[in-house]
């Protein structure tokens, strides 16, 4: 929030952090971030899978998603995102954001996740669990050396497509197979 926008023609998001985790300036998010735009979010429920300050969040909602669920084990991050939303001028019933066993999360078309490679692994069947057949996955947090390892997992229940690298960082993303 105390930087003029680099690109004022593009999608800019007013973010102050607070207490929460995340600027958008990670290399990591950028990845994330870059996904969000090509994924045709228009009309769709997004779920943030570790929000922080709510960067995603808000990407996807001002990508046209319909929906967004923001999810994060961090109160502060809860309260960022809300923070944020607000900050930005985004209409509040487009968003629902909470502790995990604070919220009754729906399947979504796409879930986005830009936490870290051990979580990924340990919530790989309910994160799996939260994506609709034929919806989409993108995650990120991931060292470039740990992407094949989490491609292995995930492909249980999604088509993956090959990683994507930005440094040393990566991002992997597939599709749910169909039932």
């Amino acid at each position: 929030s105390w930087h003029q926008p680099p690109e004022p023609d593009a999608v800019n998001i007013l973010l102050d952090p607070g207490l929460a985790f995340g600027t958008g300036s990670h290399a990591t998010t950028a990845l994330c971030l870059a996904w969000l735009e090509q994924a045709g979010l228009t009309g769709k429920t997004v779920i943030d899978y570790g929000c922080g300050s709510g960067v995603l969040t808000l990407a996807a909602l001002m990508l046209g998603a319909n929906k967004v669920s923001g999810v994060d084990i961090d109160p502060q991050a809860i309260t960022a995102t809300h923070d944020n939303l607000r900050r930005n001028n985004l209409p509040t019933d487009r968003l629902q954001a909470g502790l995990p066993d604070e919220m009754h999360l729906e399947t979504a078309d796409v879930l986005v996740a830009n936490i870290l490679a051990a979580p990924l692994r340990d919530l790989a069947p309910t994160l799996a669990g939260l994506v609709r057949p034929g919806g989409q996955i993108a995650l990120s947090g991931l060292l470039r050396e740990q992407a094949d390892e989490l491609v292995g997992i995930y492909r249980e229940w999604f088509d993956m497509a090959a990683p994507e690298y930005r440094d040393d960082w990566a991002l992997i993303h597939g599709q749910k197979q169909q039932p």
